[in-house]
């Protein structure tokens, strides 16, 4: 029995077509490793389409009120909501997903943070006018920067998708919005929903690889670019935009320490580092994949989180009892496997470190001890269900050893002492920091890095001034 391939298709100015010149990129299940659908191949020809539609419907979607926009976003929020089980389909065939948690973690923050964005179109402030030359008014407007293009990861491809046009299209934008070439089934399917509800031509999706990425980039006609994806990803973005003094917005990768103290609670904060580290396979650019214990408690905190990993199932999207499931891809599951090959002598495997099963990029969760600061998998993003475990001797150590990466986006400390948490989130040079706790984010709070890890902040008020431009205007008052 042969399972039917889907063709999925790009959105450009409010109808989906294939690519000019019919390409198209085999769609793999991380599940069974069999193809289950094609997406196009988009080309220059595709791009250059998609941006004359952005740029077409920009005018009078920039002069809409925010009221209009609000009312917009709501109305997609409204039908997220409604076709729930439907995106919790295309998202789990997409990336392999439990659907249980794809419905419980992604939907509600996703819808949530469309309606925050909504609000956010109503709220934009600026300094007060005033005279600060005599007889002359100045006043500050805030203004859309125009065309944005935008290229989606494929670790959480709905919720960076949302994360990407909810604040650019409540700033008065339009967007062309390209997601990765392993998962397009989603974002297609999000332009179906989408496109019953805003004109034509403001929010446009384009299938493709790197090149079609890059192509968009390169194009005069965005504004600004945004990209969430790997390091040399962003230097590529940065290094096109800056050709034609573009903006960019980079949310890059991550390398988040986890500092325990000896006064940590080992049970809550071994239950804690395993769901953060754990989660979504570990494909995730805050996950908790990188902890440093305090000497005194080493050992024991080691013995029960290679317990904990042990206990931690992957597996099949319609199983309940599932943490996980596969990694994203052939080329993550043989760069996550590679990490564990390679490592040093020193290391010592507590847990895990092997593929399971013959069929489906799935890995099992692993806890690796031993390692030095100048190790490969200390020093680099795995992006896999693997955490590491080092040892320090005192705070200024601790500090030392998480600063010490060049990603700077997500760090946490687990301690009862709150002068020592306090100074740790002062010295921690990471866009987050928890205390006791590790990965909630909410709509309200900006979320970005440092260093490697990129600039411009997603979510928040922030994340939207970040779609917008600043224009002063002076105006004479005297007769």
């Amino acid at each position: 029995m042969t399972t039917e391939v889907r063709r999925l298709r790009n959105y450009i100015n409010g109808e989906f077509r294939d690519a000019a010149d019919g390409r198209t990129i085999d769609v793999v299940s991380p599940v069974t490793e069999e193809v289950y659908a094609t997406s196009p191949l988009s080309g220059q020809a595709d791009v250059d389409a998609a941006m004359e539609a952005a740029a077409a419907a920009f005018p009078a979607w920039r002069d809409t009120t925010p009221a209009e926009r609000q009312k917009a976003l709501l109305k997609i929020a409204d039908a997220f909501e409604e076709r729930a089980e439907d995106l919790i389909a295309a998202e789990s065939e997409n990336t392999g997903k439990p659907l249980g948690l794809t419905r419980s973690e992604e939907i509600p923050p996703m819808v949530d943070q469309i309606r925050f964005f909504a609000g956010a179109a109503r709220l934009l402030e600026g300094r007060s006018a005033g005279e600060y030359m005599e007889g002359l008014t100045s006043i500050i407007r805030r203004e859309p920067v125009g065309v944005c293009a935008q290229v989606a990861p494929w670790n959480y491809p709905m919720m960076m998708a949302v994360w990407k046009f909810a604040p650019a299209l409540a700033a008065g934008n339009t967007v062309v919005i390209k997601p990765s070439d392993t998962t397009p089934a989603s974002t297609v399917l999000m332009a179906e929903i989408i496109g019953q509800i805003l004109p034509k031509g403001v929010f446009n999706v384009l299938c493709g690889d790197r090149d079609t990425g890059r192509a968009m980039v390169e194009h005069p006609t965005p504004a600004m670019a945004s990209i969430t994806g790997s390091v040399r990803a962003g230097m590529q973005v940065a290094e096109s935009a800056a050709k034609d003094v573009k903006r960019v917005h980079l949310e890059l990768g991550g390398k988040a320490p986890v500092v325990v103290f000896e006064d940590a609670d080992i049970a809550k904060t071994v239950a804690g580092v395993s769901e953060a580290g754990f989660f979504n396979a570990g494909q995730d650019c805050t996950a908790a994949t990188r902890v440093l214990v305090h000497e005194s408690i080493h050992d024991a905190f080691v013995t029960e989180l290679a317990k904990a990993a042990a206990d931690t199932k992957t597996g099949q999207p319609d199983d309940e009892d599932v943490a996980y499931g596969p990694l994203n891809n052939a080329n993550q599951l043989k760069q996550v496997s590679g990490f564990i090959e390679r490592l040093p002598a020193h290391a010592k495997v507590e847990a895990g470190g092997h593929r399971v099963g013959d069929k489906g990029y799935f890995y099992a969760p692993t806890v690796v001890s031993g390692l030095k600061q100048d190790d490969e998998i200390i020093q680099n993003e795995v992006f896999g269900p693997v955490i590491t475990v080092q040892s320090f001797t005192d705070e200024d150590q601790a500090v030392a050893y998480a600063n010490g990466v060049e990603y700077a986006l997500a760090s946490s400390v687990w301690t009862q002492n709150h002068s020592r948490a306090m100074r740790m989130s002062k010295n921690l040079d990471f866009g987050c920091v928890w205390i006791n706790t590790h990965i909630p984010l909410v709509a309200e709070m900006p979320h970005g890095g440092f260093k490697k890890s990129g600039y411009g902040k997603d979510l928040s008020a922030y994340g939207f001034e970040d779609y917008t431009r600043i224009k002063h205007v002076m105006t004479s008052i005297e007769d």
